[in-house]
């Protein structure tokens, strides 16, 4: 009998254990929203602003501040932020203080398409970025983007340059053409670097970088107008 009567204070003990978490998770959830906080990972106010957010997210769920915790969605309202083209990635938790933080994290450009009509950033996933009215990239312009489309090579040359320190100070503009060859413009010196295609690319701007050494060191780089890369073991430069 004794031992029945222990058994029963255990289950009449859990059941009261259960009862209060529920009952604390119930008040839990229905506590209103007390803040929303949001975070950018690579920088504040570039591409997109806080306002910006906060107003993407009125608009779908009304005043979230004043909704009870049970309303939000966090998926839904990760997902409503991925929807603004701005944004690479978005990360939405709940804290134990009753506040919504939202980290996000915007796309990188890495260079510019001025083309007519068509203006827009190359992302550093080989996406169309549009631009903003609160921050322009300093990145390469592109030119001939032919059907609209972003080549693999283009690609891959932007990538090249966004990665390199050099070129990505030196290069301000990059002109595709329908054969897949390359022309590059410099900022220091203003030379027309005529890259060709992008075999042996490795090589080609070792080739560069070795004549910009010399010539700088020579204090002859604002002698030279255009920069040919395209044959092979040098690099034939022509005076201004």
């Amino acid at each position: 009998m004794k031992r029945y009567i222990i058994y029963i204070k255990g289950l009449l003990l859990f059941a009261f254990v259960m009862f209060l978490y529920g009952f604390s998770s119930f008040r839990n959830q229905a506590h209103k929203i007390k803040d929303l906080n949001i975070n950018f990972k690579n920088g504040d106010n570039l591409f997109i602003t806080y306002e910006t957010v906060d107003k993407l997210l009125i608009q779908k769920f009304d005043r979230l501040k004043s909704q009870p915790k049970e309303n939000i969605f966090l998926k839904e309202v990760e997902e409503t932020l991925l929807s603004n083209e701005m944004i690479a990635k978005a990360e939405v938790f709940l804290t134990v203080n009753g506040e919504l933080d939202v980290v996000i994290k915007q796309k990188t450009p890495i260079a510019r398409v001025n083309q007519g009509s068509e203006m827009y950033y190359i992302d550093s996933e080989g996406g169309k970025m549009p631009l903003s009215s609160n921050y322009s990239a300093r990145v390469p312009i592109i030119n001939g983007i032919y059907d609209a489309k972003i080549s693999k090579e283009l690609f891959q040359l932007v990538t090249l340059i966004y990665n390199d320190d050099f070129l990505k100070k030196q290069i301000i503009s990059i002109k595709q053409t329908p054969k897949k060859e390359f022309f590059l413009q410099t900022r220091i010196g203003n030379q027309r670097i005529e890259l060709g295609t992008l075999n042996k690319i490795d090589i080609k701007i070792k080739k560069l970088k070795a004549f910009y050494n010399k010539a700088i060191k020579d204090n002859t780089l604002g002698q030279y107008r255009k920069i040919n890369l395209m044959y092979n073991k040098q690099v034939v430069a022509t005076k201004n």
